[in-house]
């Protein structure tokens, strides 16, 4: 696939740094210049995926989460990664309300919550024994040029 642009991060798995993932990957997809709804869905859907890293992946130590993204034309493509712990069941994490810590207060939605704001989401068991989150996002507003790219315009709404 031919990426206009990529990026590569990462970063302790600890709570606070939940944050600075989403903004970061918001900041970096505003280049396709999405709107302001896509750029939440693409926000929400990345806090999700890190937070089940930071939670569920390494529970009893500190790990390295790693993000990627690529650009396409309209696609925002985004991987999460871990060396944590793994998911030995896909089908049953992903199902609505199911956590793998039920005396803790966790809804048990990430992954529901990222299959509603993307257009898709892969998981995938990495050699290394973690996950792999993979999500699409296909930006879907007005078209135009700039600087020789097809980008995005954000629409405006009346009140």
């Amino acid at each position: 696939m031919n990426y206009i642009n990529q990026m590569v991060m990462r970063f302790d798995s600890i709570s606070a740094n939940e944050s600075f993932a989403r903004s970061a990957v918001a900041g970096f997809c505003v280049q396709l210049n999405p709107t302001l709804d896509e750029i939440t869905d693409i926000k929400t859907a990345v806090s999700e995926a890190v937070t089940n890293c930071v939670v569920h992946a390494y529970p009893d130590h500190v790990g390295t989460i790693e993000i990627w993204v690529g650009l396409t034309k309209n696609t925002i493509h985004i991987a999460v990664r871990d060396d944590g712990v793994g998911i030995l069941d896909f089908d049953k994490a992903r199902e609505p309300f199911f956590s793998t810590k039920p005396t803790e207060e966790r809804s048990g939605m990430g992954f529901t919550v990222m299959e509603s704001f993307m257009d898709s989401l892969d998981l995938s068991r990495r050699e290394s024994g973690g996950v792999e989150v993979r999500m699409t996002k296909k930006l879907k507003g007005e078209k135009t040029t700039v600087g020789g790219m097809k980008c995005n315009l954000m629409s405006k709404t009346s009140n």
